[in-house]
């Protein structure tokens, strides 16, 4: 029997707190910010008013996708958690248990390509452990940590949003999952939508990078102040990562589901494939909760980066609860913590679509 209840994604938060929060080794006083749900980071003082962040992500190698595509989502999906920090990674470790079907060409290229994203980012490859497994046939192909040092005042995490703050999502809905199905099925793509929605796509696929997101809020708001908090969207989509967030940092929230942002390519390809848009991995896209008042501030600037903002909601009073108001009604909001992404992919799959 499988450890997790849907034998697929990310441990549901009950899992967490009940097998895994409760044996995270030894405590120490400067580890500020340890394991918790829905927080991308943890943050350790280093002494001298500077504190460390470090977060940690699986690594992809999806031959559907390309070794070059699966370098960029093995770099960015770790860079886009160090993001919501305000602040870019600088080191990175890598553990790499690759496929035996792999070769020593596949390999180079593949490693070639990770250290090009990393070098383009700033991020120095500080070591790791590299090795191939018979029988690794999974997508995941090991794990990444990435680190960086800044000024403590200055490192947010999700945790520290509060009642009453607006919450902004940065692009649209659905990037990364949406971009992944039209490039894993291009043929059934191109058939049911057409090759202008399978190209639109394809392109969004390169827009998952949250970084310059993260980057740009910090310029124009003042961290822990007007920048409240950042976390960005990975399984269970947009309003997963506003549920993560809420749940982090003890409130509620309330969101307009006519005010989610999503593009016309991404709305066609979750309607082919059978899914929810708004719970689908959005990685590329930032959540971040800020001050009232400073929300117009932040589009602008974001604007100005051809960034895409947009205010959704705001956070309420944990015992307001979770709320969404759709068609004029608002009601409460339940979400399983279940990204239908996953499904939907591996049924195409098994139905021979190409």
């Amino acid at each position: 029997m499988s450890a997790f209840d849907d034998n697929s994604g990310k441990v549901a938060a009950t899992t967490f707190k009940d097998v895994l929060l409760p044996f995270s080794g030894a405590r120490r006083a400067e580890v500020l910010v340890g394991p918790k749900f829905g927080v991308d980071t943890a943050v350790i003082d280093l002494g001298n008013s500077l504190g460390m962040a470090v977060s940690s992500d699986p690594l992809s190698l999806i031959p559907s996708l390309g070794l070059r595509e699966s370098a960029w989502l093995s770099v960015h999906l770790l860079a886009n958690d160090m993001a919501s920090t305000g602040f870019a990674p600088m080191y990175a470790q890598f553990v790499l248990n690759l496929p035996t079907s792999l070769s020593l060409e596949g390999f180079r290229e593949y490693w070639t390509f990770i250290h090009q994203f990393c070098e383009d980012i700033g991020v120095s490859i500080t070591g790791g452990h590299t090795g191939q497994i018979e029988g690794q046939n999974s997508t995941i192909s090991g794990g990444g940590t990435m680190f960086l040092t800044a000024p403590l005042d200055e490192i947010l995490t999700s945790n520290r949003a509060e009642a009453g703050d607006i919450l902004i999502v940065t692009k649209e809905t659905a990037l990364v999952s949406t971009s992944i199905l039209a490039m894993s099925f291009p043929e059934t793509v191109k058939n049911k939508l057409g090759k202008e929605v399978w190209e639109s796509g394809c392109e969004n696929f390169y827009r998952t990078s949250a970084l310059p997101d993260a980057l740009a809020a910090k310029e124009v708001l003042q961290s822990n102040a007007e920048l409240k908090a950042m976390h960005d969207v990975t399984e269970g989509g947009v309003v997963g990562a506003i549920c993560e967030m809420a749940n982090a940092a003890g409130c509620g929230f309330r969101i307009y589901d006519d005010a989610l942002p999503v593009g016309e390519a991404q709305e066609q390809i979750a309607g082919l494939f059978g899914v929810d848009h708004r719970f689908c991995v959005g990685a590329g896209s930032m959540i971040m909760a800020v001050k009232r008042g400073s929300e117009q501030k932040l589009i602008n600037h974001l604007a100005t980066k051809a960034i895409r903002a947009t205010v959704i909601g705001e956070l309420t009073p944990r015992e307001a609860g979770f709320r969404i108001v759709e068609q004029d009604e608002e009601r409460p909001l339940s979400f399983d913590g279940k990204d239908p992404y996953w499904e939907a992919f591996f049924n195409a799959y098994k139905a021979g679509w190409r």
